[in-house]
C-alpha cells in the first residue's frame, strides 16, 4: 500500500486557542476526574497547559466580528455556503473549517450539532490509545507449556500473522524435543478480555463480517466468531507439520501460575497499527485498541471503560469539547454514536500542535490521501474522481466514515492561500446513492482546498 505522510505538514509550536469561561462546578469535575485515574496512566494525571488554554471552540459568526477574513478564506465561506446545501446532502449536514494556523473557525454549519459520524470515531479511539499506551507500546503473544499442553496466550494483537505463530511454534517445537516430547495437548487463554460483546448501537448482524468478536487472540485477521480457538487450530496444524503430535482439539483454558514460558511474539510499534487502521479504516483494531487503552489505564477491557477513557484523555489531556459527545464503541459501527463536526475538528487540530507530534503523528501520516490506491480515499471506492473534486487528489488528508444514512469526511488540506486549514463534513440521513454523496462530500473539501474555485 502506497504510504503519503504529510512531510511538508511543520505548523510551528505553540498558537493562541480559543478560550471559554469554566464554571467552578466544571472545574471541581475536571479535578475530581483527574484524581479518579489510575496512577499507572500517567498521561491522564490532570488537564496539561494547553488543556487550561483551549476552550470550546467559537463559531464562524463569533469570530467574523473579531477578524475580517482575507479574499481567498471568504471566496471559501462563499462557495461552502453555497455547495453545503447540495441536494445529494440532503438537510441534516454540518460542517466546521479552521485556520491551523491562527486557531480560527473559519466557517462553521450546524458545528455543534451532535451526528452520527461512523468511522471518524476511530480519530478519537486512536488519539487516546497513542496516548495511554504511548506509540512506541507492542502487544505480546506467548506461549507457555504446563501439564503436557502448550497454551497460546493472546495479548491483543490484532495483527498477528501465521507466519508469527510459526514462529512460536518452531521454538516451541525446539523445545518439546530437546525434552523428548513428541506429542502434546493446545490450548487458548484469552482471558484479557472478558467474554465478547455487542456494544450499543450494533446489531448481531455485524458478526463475523464488520467485526469479529472481539478477542484477545487473532491470526491473520481472520472474520470469523471464535478468533481465539481458530488461532490455536493454526498454532496446532504448525506443531503437525513440525513433527509434533497434538493430542485432541483445542481447548480454552486460563494458563497455569507455574506454566513455564516457551516463546513469545512481540508486535509492531502501536503507532504502525494506528496508521494501518486509519489508513484503511480497520475496524477490528479499533475495537482490540478500544480494550487495550482501558486496560491501559487500569481499567476493565469493555467497551463502557474503553469509552469512558477515551473522553477522559480528550478533555482531561487536551481540553477537546465533549459537550453532545457520546460514543459507544471504538470503530464507529455503533449507530448510538454522536459527535459533532467541532469536536472532531479539535481532535484533528491537535495533529497540528508540534507539541503533540511525538505521541500522534502516527495518525497525521495515516490519513487517507485523496486519490491514493489501497486507502479509503482510493480510486477504487470512487473518491476524488468527479470534475469538481479530481482537481484535490493528493491534496486532502482525510479520515473517511461510511454508515447507512451516515457519512463523514474529516482532515486537513492547504487552502488556495497555501495555509493550512482542518476541516469536518458529516451528513445523516440523505436518501441520494452513496456514491453521489462521497462526491458531494469531496467536493467540499475541495473547496476547503481551493482549487475548486
Amino acid at each position: 500500500m502506497a504510504e503519503t505522510p504529510v512531510h511538508s505538514f511543520a505548523p510551528g509550536g505553540r498558537r493562541r486557542h480559543r478560550k471559554a469561561k469554566q464554571s467552578g462546578t466544571g472545574v471541581r469535575r475536571a479535578v475530581v476526574l483527574a484524581l479518579a485515574l489510575p496512577v499507572t496512566s500517567a498521561a491522564l494525571a490532570g488537564p496539561s497547559a494547553f488543556a487550561a488554554e483551549k476552550g470550546i471552540g467559537t463559531t464562524a459568526k463569533g469570530t467574523s466580528a473579531a477578524r475580517t477574513l482575507d479574499a481567498d478564506d471568504q471566496q471559501m465561506v462563499t462557495n461552502l455556503e453555497a455547495r453545503v446545501v447540495d441536494r445529494r446532502l440532503g438537510s441534516t449536514v454540518s460542517g466546521v473549517v479552521l485556520d491551523s494556523g491562527t486557531d480560527t473557525t473559519l466557517w462553521d454549519h450546524n458545528g455543534a450539532t451532535a451526528l452520527m459520524p461512523a468511522s471518524n470515531t476511530k480519530l478519537a479511539t486512536a488519539t487516546a490509545a497513542l496516548t495511554v499506551l504511548g506509540p512506541d507500546h507492542r502487544f505480546t503473544t506467548r506461549v507457555v507449556y504446563g501439564n503436557g499442553t502448550l497454551t497460546v496466550i493472546g495479548g491483543g494483537d490484532r495483527t498477528l500473522t501465521s507466519a508469527d505463530l510459526a514462529e512460536l511454534a518452531n521454538t516451541a517445537v525446539a523445545g518439546l524435543k530437546a525434552a523428548g516430547l513428541t506429542s502434546v495437548k493446545v490450548a487458548v487463554d484469552d482471558s484479557l478480555f472478558g467474554e465478547p460483546t455487542l456494544a450499543a448501537g450494533w446489531n448481531s448482524g455485524y458478526y463475523p463480517d464488520s467485526v469479529a468478536p472481539v478477542r484477545a487472540l487473532v491470526v491473520d485477521g481472520h472474520g470469523v466468531q471464535d478468533t481465539s480457538i481458530d488461532a490455536g487450530q493454526v498454532f496446532a496444524r504448525q506443531l503437525t507439520a513440525a513433527g509434533v503430535t497434538v493430542d485432541g482439539a483445542v481447548t480454552r483454558a486460563e494458563a497455569g501460575p507455574h506454566d513455564v514460558p516457551v516463546a513469545r511474539h512481540r508486535s509492531a510499534p502501536l503507532s504502525d497499527i494506528v496508521h494501518t487502521m486509519i489508513k484503511v479504516s480497520d475496524n477490528n483494531i479499533a475495537e482490540t485498541l478500544l480494550r487495550m487503552t482501558a486496560l491501559g489505564a487500569d481499567r476493565p477491557a469493555t467497551f463502557e471503560a474503553g469509552t469512558e477513557v477515551v473522553r477522559q484523555v480528550l478533555s482531561l489531556r487536551y481540553g477537546v469539547s465533549l459537550k453532545n459527545f457520546e460514543i459507544h464503541d471504538g470503530s464507529g459501527l455503533s449507530r448510538a454514536n454522536r459527535i459533532p463536526a467541532a469536536t472532531l475538528a479539535e481532535i484533528l487540530e491537535l495533529l497540528t500542535e508540534s507539541r503533540y507530534s511525538a505521541t500522534l503523528s502516527s495518525i497525521l501520516d495515516g490519513l487517507p490521501v485523496s486519490g491514493e490506491a489501497g486507502s479509503t480515499l482510493g480510486p477504487e471506492w470512487g473518491r476524488f474522481d468527479d470534475v469538481n473534486s479530481k482537481c484535490a487528489v493528493g491534496k486532502v488528508h482525510a479520515k473517511t466514515g461510511t454508515l447507512t444514512g451516515a457519512i463523514a469526511l474529516s482532515g486537513l488540506t492547504q487552502g488556495k492561500d497555501g495555509k493550512w486549514k482542518v476541516f469536518s463534513f458529516i451528513e445523516n440521513g440523505s436518501t441520494a446513492d452513496p456514491g453521489e454523496i462521497k462526491d458531494a462530500m469531496d467536493g467540499l473539501a475541495a473547496t476547503v482546498n481551493g482549487c475548486w474555485a
